[in-house]
């Protein structure tokens, strides 16, 4: 290899692939050579498949049985960053190396070659008569704006035969065009005018982008109370970082949330960013995978997996509502993308921007240590003011059996509809009620598949289990006594909210938010623009509408049950429901009128309760840390979750109980094993699941005597063992 990364034709190279073989292989390279980190077409085995030139092949066995690389790919060779950035990604969460090149490949076509194709978009026309099937392709065309498909791709999302699709361009319903393939996309203006900032908005700002310009690694925590205008601060710093020829990415928590920034950054900007999450079609996920390597886009918007996009010189990675669980990958390759973002700027020499009104412990001891830097926005932008905060004991509320919404809290809805504004009911439950009993037996409905409570869904007219998704239709009877007309929905979810709210305020206009309620990304951002726009008088919400939503006439928040988080003995129990409380109650108020907040609760006592009313947020920080450190626990800490899984409850007790009693490589470094023992979940979709938990100090090599630890073990066929490093959920 020359000293420019590039491989002479022949010359043997270790090449990795995105099959699950565990390390690279060896190829020699083609005619006419190629370049550290170039995609590559390989043959393996009768197929070809994707791979990455990974450096200089090991050798070590007879050369003349290599096999030359089919072709290089017609994209930018993967950078050094990048690949330093996945290796030491695989490391931190013990994930083999070709799965995480899976994460940074997820996008169709790669190795198709360049040139022009046929796309389609939504017509000039109406059709002559309408079908089942052309409605079908009508609803994706406007799911997804003007957005252009392939001609596979619109009848695959659509559920047609390509003649659908093509009877409808001849009647001009449906445009057919010849395009280039993944166009750069349009140039951003950082120098354009950005709202007016206060202050200490324009102190943070001026912060945010001398760490920008020194061009070096750093990580900032924007800590600013809700409304208090932290996206345009941190606007400021992605225009910097467009001034210094760099890329920026912004993580979101929630496709909902996407709309309305795209907005702001087409105010900001004069154009829009490219977008990267599940609601954006295939054809321009190719575009913005190629776009990022290339330099062809200099802002990117998305959902978590961005992180993995192979961008050619990335400057700043946001991470907005940096608290939010949804960061978490829970399921495949499990890590944190807050995280991830802190590792792949410092690998980048990016700058990171933390931004959240309740940011999670983790961040906060970060800042407090001195690791993070921290910049607060403790004042609210323009003339909106925080909402007052109160709690409505529930002990003193008469309530009538089967009702969920006290007398207090009633009036007050009441005297926000007279005026004219909006009020926000918060239940952080879907579907219609947790649980379903019969009466004659007391048997409770379950899923087949997994040992969970089935979830009545009315507005579906099914049950639904939250584990695995599995639904059937409501039974008339009981499955376990079959009697008829006993079976009665036990405590509420935002359905059953939503039908006592029709029978307490008749005339209001109701709206429900929930995610399952909503077929696709696009009809819940719909949903929300038009009560954004007044087209509800009352909002009923799941955790949803705690993400980031500006309602300007939303002036009351009902909380209905603060006290949901605090059951249970989840380690971040007190931390979520104080976060999330906190973020829903910051709802109300945002604009020109001020808001109000007010939490039922049975435990108005509850240190956490107290600490949401009296808005003394670090006191509640010092507080937790202080039990953290005392325990030993995250961030003072480090956990380990272990989950095995198989069809059969005997086998994952066995391999389990020989982990734990293999544990010697754990005691080396002193951590203790806790387990195993059954999942709170502990069956679903029909495989049993056993537990493992791992504690250590902080500064402890863990994840080396993890990996030692579970090779002692000959796992059976069927049985699936998975590493969670940092887990934030014990399900």
């Amino acid at each position: 290899m020359t000293e420019a990364g590039f491989f002479d034709a022949n010359a043997l190279i270790s090449v990795l692939t995105t099959e699950p073989l565990g390390r690279a292989l060896d190829y020699r390279a083609p005619e006419g050579g190629c370049f550290l980190g170039a995609f590559v077409e390989v043959p393996l085995g009768p197929r070809r498949v994707l791979g990455v030139v990974w450096g200089a092949g090991e050798g070590g066995f007879d050369l003349a049985k290599v096999r030359p690389v089919t072709r290089v790919l017609d994209a930018a060779p993967m950078g050094d960053a990048m690949r330093a950035f996945l290796t030491r990604a695989a490391e931190y969460t013990l994930t083999p190396m070709p799965a995480m090149l899976r994460l940074a490949t997820r996008a169709p076509g790669l190795a198709d070659p360049p040139g022009p194709r046929r796309v389609y978009r939504k017509g000039w026309a109406e059709p002559d008569r309408m079908t089942d099937a052309r409605a079908r392709v009508l609803d994706i065309l406007d799911e997804y704006g003007g957005a252009a498909f392939t001609l596979g791709e619109l009848a695959g999302l659509a559920g047609v035969s390509s003649s659908v699709v093509k009877g409808l361009v001849k009647l001009g319903v449906v445009a057919e065009e010849e395009a280039a393939r993944d166009l750069p996309y349009p140039a951003l203006d950082p120098d354009l005018p950005g709202k007016p900032l206060a202050e200490d908005q324009a102190r943070a700002a001026g912060q945010l982008r001398g760490g920008i310009a020194a061009q070096r690694y750093g990580t900032t925590l924007l800590k600013g109370v809700t409304g208090s205008g932290k996206t345009e601060v941190y606007l400021e710093a992605v225009a910097e970082c467009l001034r210094q020829g760099r890329q920026a990415l912004v993580l979101l928590p929630e496709i909902a949330l996407t709309a309305e920034f795209l907005t702001r950054v087409e105010d900001r900007f004069g154009a829009m960013p490219g977008e990267w999450h599940s609601g954006v079609t295939q054809t321009e996920r190719r575009r913005l995978w190629r776009m990022a390597g290339e330099g062809g886009v200099s802002l990117v918007v998305g959902a978590r997996s961005a992180l993995f996009l192979p961008f050619r010189d990335l400057g700043l990675v946001v991470v907005d509502e940096e608290h939010d669980t949804s960061y978490k990958q829970e399921d495949g390759v499990l890590y944190n993308a807050r995280d991830m973002a802190v590792l792949r700027a410092s690998l980048a020499d990016a700058q990171v921007v933390l931004a959240s009104a309740t940011p999670s412990l983790e961040s906060w001891s970060n800042a407090e240590a001195g690791k993070y830097a921290r910049i607060d926005l403790t004042s609210r932008f323009g003339v909106a003011e925080m909402p007052e905060l109160s709690v409505i004991d529930m002990r003193n509320e008469a309530l009538e059996q089967n009702r969920w919404i006290s007398p207090t809290l009633a009036r007050a809805v009441s005297a926000r509809i007279a005026a004219g504004e909006q009020a926000l009911l918060f239940l952080n439950r879907r579907g219609y009620a947790p649980v379903t009993i019969c009466r004659a037996c007391g048997h409770q409905i379950g899923c087949d598949h997994c040992d969970a409570r089935m979830v009545e869904h009315r507005f579906l007219k099914r049950l639904v289990c939250h584990q695995c998704g599995e639904t059937k239709p409501m039974p008339a009877a009981c499955p376990s006594c079959r009697a008829e007309n006993r079976l009665a929905p036990v405590g509420p979810g935002v359905e059953r909210l939503a039908e006592e709210v029709a029978a307490r305020f008749p005339e209001a206009r109701v709206a429900v938010l929930s995610s399952d309620l909503f077929s696709s990304a696009r009809a819940l951002k719909d949903a929300i623009r038009a009560i954004a726009e007044g087209g509800a008088d009352i909002i009923i919400g799941t955790q949803l509408v705690a993400k980031g939503h500006n309602f300007p006439l939303l002036t009351l928040v009902g909380v209905i049950d603060a006290d949901l988080g605090l059951q249970g003995s989840d380690l971040r129990a007190a931390e979520r429901t104080f976060q999330l409380m906190r973020q829903v109650s910051g709802r109300a108020g945002r604009s020109d009128r001020p808001g109000v907040a007010m939490l039922q609760s049975h435990q108005p006592d509850h240190p956490v309760i107290r600490a949401i009313v009296s808005g003394d947020e670090d006191a509640f920080w010092r507080a937790e840390a202080a039990e953290r450190e005392a325990a030993g626990m995250p961030p003072f800490g480090r956990l380990a979750g272990i989950i095995l899984s198989a069809p059969d409850a005997q086998t994952v007790f066995d391999i389990g109980g020989e982990l734990a009693r293999r544990d010697a490589p754990l005691r080396k470094i002193g951590a203790q094993v806790f387990g195993p023992a059954p999942a709170p979940v502990a069956r679903i979709r029909g495989r049993h699941r056993v537990r493992l938990l791992v504690k250590a100090a902080k500064g402890v090599a863990l994840q080396p005597a993890l990996a030692e630890w579970v090779a002692q073990i000959r796992l059976p066929a069927n049985l699936r063992l998975a590493i969670d490093i940092d887990p934030q959920s014990f399900y």
